[in-house]
């Protein structure tokens, strides 16, 4: 099933990234699969990156990206800030990463934008 638009599924295809595109109960999104983490600073070194997709994306950015497994800070065995609540999704419990995007520009921005923030998320957190 396609969820994403043509030029966000060739973008991460042209990149090897490994993805799926899922839908459930109405909510379309992407799940970037075994993403390496930056070394040494989480308590795991590869996660599963869970992007939901408003209805009228590309036009509106994706609000916040999940995490699976759930991540701990190395060094103080803490969630990372605003990252300990649970979202539920494909039966699973995705340990929600809450980072507001007020920057999207509609036309411009893609999945590329939100990969930046999501990488940018990581690094800043660890």
């Amino acid at each position: 099933m396609a969820v994403l638009p043509l030029k966000c599924r060739r973008y991460l295809i042209s990149r090897g990234i490994t993805f799926e595109e899922v839908e459930e109960g109405g909510q379309k999104a992407v799940v970037l699969r075994r993403v390496e983490l930056p070394d040494g600073r989480f308590d795991s070194k590869i996660v599963d990156i869970l992007i939901l997709l408003p209805s009228s994306y590309p036009d509106s950015a994706p609000d916040m990206f999940y995490a699976l497994p759930w991540l701990r800070l190395v060094r103080t065995k803490a969630y990372p800030k605003a990252a300990d609540h649970p979202h539920s999704f494909a039966g699973q419990s995705w340990q929600r990463w809450s980072r507001h995007n007020e920057e999207w520009r509609a036309g411009v921005d893609g999945i590329w934008t939100m990969i930046q923030r999501v990488q940018a998320a990581l690094q800043e957190a660890a």
